[in-house]
């Protein structure tokens, strides 16, 4: 699976309307408003790369009312609720 972060900056008047929309997206799994630079963060798991492309540029930037977007895409996946899995298991 692969995880791309993706930062949105959005018209500022219509942030919930465009949040849903990109909600509605096949291949992203959350979406968040924020404070600072950006209005949202959307999480995108897609199981090949290219799918990203068809994802993001391909749908995410065309909702109306985003303005623009930087991608980042993830290595690897560190989290309290992993290590605890790991730990209770005896690993």
């Amino acid at each position: 699976m692969i995880t791309a972060i993706v930062m949105i900056k959005a018209d500022v008047d219509r942030i919930p309307e465009v949040a849903e929309e990109i909600a509605e997206v096949e291949g992203v799994s959350e979406v968040y408003s924020v404070t600072g630079d950006v209005d949202l963060i959307a999480l995108v798991r897609v199981r090949r790369h290219d799918e990203l492309a068809e994802v993001i540029p391909g749908r995410v930037n065309k909702i109306p009312g985003v303005r623009s977007s930087d991608t980042h895409i993830a290595f690897n996946a560190y989290s309290q609720h992993d290590l605890e899995a790991a730990f209770s298991l005896g690993i």
